[in-house]
């Protein structure tokens, strides 16, 4: 087997023992497989009864801390993990599978297929065939947004992202959608000069509150949304699409 980066992923049998440093895969693969996980990222908040050690966070796990857990199979990505964290795991001969850092809805949940599916040998789950069907199709644009995921400085959300697309199939259209970097950092200057009709403030990475951001962009309607609905491919994205729409309609 390979992963979605095309490196071979060499199994002796179905992994029984894995560690995930993706929070939205531990939610993946929990919901779907209670038991198979050993660890987990402390970023890792759902399932919210999740009792497995901790390896410190994403970006920075401790590696020494995956090893003493003697995982069979390592779930990383290609964004959220960094690629000499992901060969030093390799280098103790443990096998890491990565993800694509997706662009849209029906990539992300074809990649979370085929790990489920393939690198684990379970049955495809019933929430991933709901979250197909309700990610299926766009609905008409109705509004242009401005999506900032952090401040000082501002970072908004540009092309080919997963959050961008989830909103496009809301009927929102991402101002940055053409922007030549997939997170550009324009001056709020900038972003209150764009024409948008909205400003989506996500409570993560950044926690955007109604006290801590709106205030930035005056005049603007702006929608308070769960991070974890727009960022994560998992469980959570059945629930998100109700909610989304909900939160994001005037």
């Amino acid at each position: 087997m390979v992963d979605d980066l095309g490196e071979p992923v060499t199994l002796a049998g179905p992994p029984r023992r894995l560690v995930s440093l993706v929070p939205s895969l531990t939610d993946a693969i929990e919901t779907t497989r209670p038991g198979l996980l050993v660890g987990a990222t402390d970023y890792c908040t759902h399932p919210p009864d999740l009792d497995v050690p901790r390896v410190g966070g994403s970006k920075y796990p401790t590696v020494d801390a995956v090893l003493d857990l003697r995982p069979d199979l390592v779930v990383a990505n290609a964004e959220e993990n960094r690629p000499e964290d992901v060969a030093r795991l390799r280098a103790n001969g443990i096998p890491v599978w990565v993800t694509t850092a997706a662009a849209t809805v029906p990539e992300g949940l074809g990649s979370v297929r085929r790990l489920l599916t393939q690198g684990l040998d379970l049955p495809e789950p019933s929430w991933l065939v709901e979250a197909e069907d309700l990610w299926r199709t766009s609905a008409p644009v109705w509004a242009t947004a401005v999506i900032p995921v952090w401040r000082r400085p501002w970072i908004v959300v540009g092309r080919d992202t997963f959050a961008g697309d989830v909103l496009h199939r809301l009927g929102i259209a991402n101002a940055y959608a053409y922007h030549a970097d997939r997170y550009p950092r324009p001056p709020l200057d900038e972003l209150n000069d764009k024409g948008a009709d909205l400003v989506v403030l996500p409570d993560e990475p950044y926690e955007f509150t109604a006290a801590d951001g709106p205030e930035s962009f005056p005049g603007l309607p702006y929608a308070l949304v769960n991070g974890r609905f727009l960022t994560w491919c998992g469980p959570s994205l059945v629930e998100a699409h109700a909610s989304l729409t909900a939160g994001t309609r005037p």
